[in-house]
């Protein structure tokens, strides 16, 4: 059940962080926080991942519908995986919900956070990122464990 709040969380987060940054900031506006490392970037993202697949809104709603399905559906093989999975499909599931509601709200993701190296992100993704890394964590330390017991 502490995982429903995980992710609920993640919502919570990102949905408010994008809140603040649609109220003080202007689409396109960047301000920097450490000058030439991290600014805060307001951009209407129409696509995936660095902007892949741009104006596929239904694609990705689809997408992320399956996933949330997908965990839901796998919830009990993913706790046999311990707690590193659990709480990894937890952060993606938020992290694809908190895009979700952007894109079937508005058709667009909003990001902000902008290391100027890497394209501008927002915290649902930061969750999503975080999540799959916990479940490829907690897959490879399974196998090592069964690969050690053999």
């Amino acid at each position: 059940m502490v995982y429903l709040l995980v992710a609920l969380a993640v919502v919570v987060l990102d949905q408010l962080s994008k809140l603040y940054v649609v109220a003080h900031f202007d689409v396109g506006e960047s301000v920097p926080v450490i000058q030439d490392i991290f600014h805060w970037t307001y951009i209407l993202n129409p696509g995936a991942a660095f902007g892949m697949l741009e104006g596929s809104r239904w694609f990705f709603v689809l997408i992320a519908i399956g996933v949330m399905a997908g965990i839901w559906y796998m919830r009990r093989d993913i706790a046999e995986y311990g707690p590193w999975c659990t709480y990894g499909a937890a952060l993606f599931g938020g992290g694809a919900l908190g895009n979700l509601i952007d894109r079937a709200r508005q058709g667009l993701v909003i990001d902000f956070f902008d290391f100027r190296i890497w394209p501008v992100f927002n915290v649902a993704d930061v969750g999503i990122c975080v999540g799959v890394g916990c479940i490829i964590w907690s897959i490879l330390l399974k196998d090592l464990l069964e690969n050690k017991k053999a």
